[in-house]
């Protein structure tokens, strides 16, 4: 991938090249930077190798603290809602993994994302991103949101994709009535406004 100005490259192979990819996104956190940069995270989980692996031991189909790390930077670097393409690719992330090693994090921003994307989506004042996915924030207070048809859709798809609903999923399952069935409203938290 180039630089829009085509000055040189923002992805690739190298650590070198992520470490600009992600300086590049806190400049300009365009969408297709953040996107792109999502997807090298989920190919490092993967592969366990790759320029969000370097230097240091990553285990095939894991998520570590430093993968969190990194999608949470990515995340955080926009301002406005989580977009549907971003909570798609963090949920192709946790579809990517097999095993957490950051005690519960990824679970967590995974569930505050999607959270944050379907409140959004179905027209609630959101707070901003770098509040909304921080753990320090409490999950205490319910609030309903009426979802429309069409995420009401996306997000029975994305949650029925997996044949284990383990985790995230099952607490997004649970949030949202989506176990069997989507009941077309998600128990929301705190990340509203």
């Amino acid at each position: 991938m180039q630089n829009r100005d085509n000055s040189g490259p923002v992805g690739g192979d190298t650590s070198g090249d992520f470490a600009g990819l992600l300086a590049a996104i806190e400049r300009a956190p365009t969408l297709e930077l953040r996107l792109a940069a999502l997807a090298m995270v989920r190919d490092g989980v993967i592969t366990g190798e790759g320029p969000t692996a370097t230097g240091r031991i990553h285990f095939s189909r894991c998520i570590d603290a430093t993968d969190t790390a990194l999608i949470h930077r990515i995340l955080t670097a926009a301002a406005g809602s989580i977009s549907r393409e971003e909570a798609d690719a963090v949920l192709d992330i946790h579809d990517a993994a097999i095993e957490r090693l950051d005690n519960g994090a990824f679970d967590d921003l995974l569930t505050r994302a999607i959270v944050h994307h379907v409140l959004a989506a179905a027209g609630e004042v959101v707070a901003p991103r770098a509040v909304a996915l921080a753990a320090a924030v409490e999950w205490s207070r319910l609030q309903w949101a009426a979802l429309d048809g069409e995420t009401s859709a996306w997000l029975k798809a994305r949650l029925n994709r997996r044949r284990r609903q383990d985790g995230p999923v099952a607490r997004l399952a649970q949030m949202s009535g989506a176990t069997p069935a989507l009941s077309g409203a998600l128990a929301a938290t705190d990340l509203a406004a």
